[in-house]
């Protein structure tokens, strides 16, 4: 006799075997097959969201810090295209997901074409793999493939939709395949050698640190490529925490797209290694063409990375060092001889001078809070291996430019969708993942606003977690652009609700904060007091186009 199961109860043992932990999501009519087998699995816990958004963040926050596929559902239409943003969010940021969907019948339906979105098409271009199951039969290969794809360099968003009727259906080739193990390639030697030899004839090399170094933790070899060498470093908004930015030869993050402290450093150099470099994020330097400026366009590039550059305008490498990042950067360190006659001096003394132009400012104790102080004052709060997940606005570039990080994906922002609305959420799955690490969101009052709702789930959960709303009643950064593009100030000012009663009507703990010495005393409260604890802190944003966009500028620029 044929053994025979349920497709959704065959979906179910496929992920137990690629070591699904969670699911994420808010089922509808057509996940209550799925749904049921999901009931009956003692591996695999559902975290029920209440926005299909926050559910996808929360997935792409998992394959973030684990390197391991996040899993979350959604029913069809609507519920599936609250996805699309989540989706686009983990494509562009590297991070493996796997999203289910559901749909009507495709067999046999009596529902016309209601609620029904070519679901399948519509995530194409935000997904590595988007596939919709035909026969309950094909879902072990569907799913092998999809968590292969989903996890493979560069990591991404991946789809499979499960129609109601081939969920319900009995299948008989029901065995999950093997996950299989595949290894990186390493670096090809002549490459290498070549890197190597551009770097020792260079007379001021330096290392930018990008975001396909944070994932893969390249940190270990990377520090002692630094500390043999002594070449100084610096980071992408999404390369933060690589090395510890205490090493004395840390040159600060390029968080501006130009004209800032640690620009004026890349520009010194003569020779770049761009370490895990990807386009999604601001480029943190501008190439220029040798053949179109013949003085300033001498500028060597070495792209070490898992995949081939991809050229731009502004972006085209002499040499590309392709393979595993942490075995090209061993064989770089094993290879090269420092150049006796390097002196970064100069190049140091400009992250010097970033330091005491942003030391000055982080002492101003103003209320409403200036950001350059927030950001010292939460640096003073969060303990060596806490994690802050920074939603999208203006005080990401204060925090990106001042916060300095210790660990890897210990600060976690987007610099790639650069979508609002993650915050909250990422800090969610990283209070889930390390309940003994202090975790805090920080937030804009318009971002935070966007998936506001996952406030009840995080309570529910009952999650240690700290939310830091800053508070301008305005969507800040693009205000900020508004005024640094001469524009009026117009149409971006609304009303908030009062954030301490919000908080507490979730069983929440709210506060507000009164001035910068409450400020300190509430960060410490919430860091050692168990449960979920929202911070209303007033901000003073009115200083960002002239700090941001001219004094920074004309001060390094002195330089």
């Amino acid at each position: 006799m044929t053994d025979t199961k349920k497709a959704s109860d065959v979906f179910i043992e496929c992920l137990e075997a690629e070591g699904c932990e969670y699911i994420f999501g808010v089922p509808g009519e057509e996940n209550l097959d799925f749904l049921d087998s999901l009931g009956r699995s003692d591996k695999i816990k559902l975290i029920l969201t209440r926005h299909e958004q926050g559910a996808g963040f929360m997935a792409a926050t998992y394959g973030r810090h684990t390197g391991k596929t996040g899993v979350c559902v959604a029913t069809l239409g609507p519920g599936a295209t609250n996805f699309v943003t989540s989706a686009a969010y983990a494509q562009l940021g590297g991070m493996p997901v796997l999203m289910i969907t559901g749909q009507k019948p495709i067999k046999k339906s009596k529902q016309g074409r209601f609620q029904i979105v070519d679901i399948v098409s519509l995530m194409e271009p935000v997904t590595k793999y988007s596939i919709q199951i035909a026969a309950g039969d094909n879902i072990p290969s569907r799913v092998r493939e999809a968590y292969r794809l989903a996890e493979e360099e560069k990591p991404g968003a991946t789809l499979i939709e499960l129609p109601e009727d081939i969920a319900e259906e009995p299948t008989t080739d029901w065995h999950p395949l093997p996950r299989s193990v595949a290894r990186r390639p390493s670096a090809e030697h002549k490459a290498v050698r070549a890197a190597v030899k551009a770097i020792e004839s260079a007379k001021n090399p330096v290392i930018v640190i990008g975001a396909g170094a944070n994932r893969k933790t390249a940190g270990r070899m990377l520090e002692q490529l630094v500390e043999k060498t002594g070449i100084p470093f610096l980071t992408t908004q999404m390369g933060k925490g690589v090395i510890d930015e205490r090493h004395p030869k840390f040159l600060g993050c390029a968080a501006l797209s130009a004209g800032d402290f640690v620009h004026r450093a890349v520009e010194a150099s003569d020779c770049i290694i761009n370490v895990g470099h990807d386009v999604i994020e601001k480029p943190p330097f501008f190439m220029k063409n040798v053949f179109d400026d013949p003085k300033t366009g001498g500028q060597t590039v070495i792209h070490v990375s898992t995949n081939t550059a991809e050229v731009d305008p502004v972006y085209f490498p002499q040499i590309e060092v392709i393979g595993d990042i942490g075995n090209a950067i061993w064989q770089i360190k094993e290879d090269i001889s420092p150049n006796r006659s390097w002196d970064f001096g100069h190049m140091l003394e400009y992250h010097q001078a970033e330091l005491e132009h942003t030391g000055k400012l982080a002492d101003d104790a103003r209320f409403p809070i200036f950001p350059p102080h927030l950001v010292k004052q939460v640096r003073e709060a969060v303990p060596h291996d806490g994690i802050i997940c920074l939603d999208n606005g203006v005080y990401k570039i204060w925090f990106a430019r001042g916060y300095t990080a210790y660990l890897p994906n210990t600060v976690l922002l987007d610099n790639a969708l650069a979508t609002m609305g993650a915050g909250l959420p990422s800090a969610m799955m990283s209070a889930m993942l390390y309940p003994d690490r202090h975790v805090m969101a920080i937030c804009g009052d318009g971002g935070f606003m966007m998936n506001s709702q996952e406030m009840e789930t995080a309570v529910r959960l009952g999650l240690n977690l700290t939310v830091l709303i800053l508070r301008d009643d305005a969507y800040g950064m693009i205000r900020w652009k508004q005024a640094n593009m001469g524009f009026n100030d117009f149409g971006l000012t609304y009303g908030n609700p009062d954030y301490v009663q919000y908080a507490e009507s979730y069983g929440a703990k709210g506060h507000r904060v009164e001035s910068s010495e409450h400020l300190t005393e509430l960060l410490a409260h919430c860091r050692d007091t168990p449960g979920v604890h929202l911070i209303d802190c007033p901000v003073d944003y009115s200083e960002n186009d002239q700090i941001l966009n001219h004094d920074i500028k004309k001060l390094s620029a002195e330089l």
